[in-house]
């Protein structure tokens, strides 16, 4: 990968590592990113009593680890891998592949106007480390219409070509809001009027479904590209049941479901 860091990085920072050599009681990485080498005590490897440290760890193998410490003055950088949850490692890997699917489209451009890709590869990345840190998020901005490409100063042609590659292999993430519908009706056709506020509530345009969940209970998720797009159509929807049930005779409120 071309994707490299400079200086050193933050305590607490999540990092890519190889693993080169295995001790007794630590084991020694290269900090993939920064081009530098870190330790990880054996205490700090997995909880527990560790009886063979080759059970967890072998050289060559790529880990996500925990920056622990940093000793400026030496260099060295003291790591972790037990601190590092399975969450955190997929979305650190996740985040490195991202950058290499941006590398990919890099090389292809490059390829196809028979240019250095290193020569574009860091004449983008420069322009745009301070804000992104990297490729990916800078790339989906530019897929929503958040980052003018005009900025990373290309010519004309590298530019164009740049942009119809990258609308076309990067998709924007989707954002997800949930929660529950709790409804009661008092009047006579209770029912009809239950049923008539969730069709009034689909009637929004966008992507959501309403499903039944018991007593009176109904989820709601709603899949957008963006946060207020989904706060949108959250506002919608939510007005539509409400209001037709509360004047009707009934009772309704709307409880959002985080995301743990």
């Amino acid at each position: 990968m071309f994707y490299h860091k400079k200086g050193f990085p933050e305590e607490g920072e999540l990092v890519m590592c190889t693993v080169t050599s295995v001790q007794y009681n630590s084991v020694f990485v290269e900090i993939d990113e920064f081009g530098k080498t870190g330790m990880i005590h054996i205490s700090e490897v997995s909880p527990g009593r560790i009886r063979n440290i080759r059970d967890y760890v072998v050289e060559g193998k790529k880990i996500v680890c925990k920056v622990l410490r940093i000793h400026h003055e030496r260099g060295h950088i003291d790591l972790s891998l037990r601190r590092v949850s399975e969450g955190q490692r997929r979305k650190k890997v996740n985040q490195l592949k991202k950058e290499q699917v941006c590398e990919k489209i890099i090389e292809f451009v490059a390829s196809n106007l028979k240019k250095d890709v290193r020569a574009i590869y860091d004449s983008v990345f420069d322009k745009v480390f301070d804000e992104y840190g990297g490729l990916s998020d800078c790339f989906s901005d530019i897929v929503k219409g958040d980052f003018d490409i005009t900025n990373l100063g290309l010519d004309k042609k590298t530019e164009s070509l740049l942009k119809e590659i990258i609308t076309q292999r990067i998709k924007p993430e989707l954002v997800e809001i949930k929660g529950e519908f709790n409804l009661i009706s008092y009047a006579p056709q209770g029912v009809d009027v239950i049923k008539e506020a969730l069709l009034k509530g689909e009637k929004i345009d966008g992507d959501f479904s309403i499903k039944y969940k018991g007593a009176g209970k109904y989820t709601l998720e709603i899949i957008a590209e963006t946060y207020k797009e989904a706060e949108d159509i959250l506002s919608k929807v939510e007005d539509a049941v409400i209001n037709h049930v509360v004047k009707n005779d009934g009772e309704a409120s709307f409880t959002r479901v985080d995301k743990k």
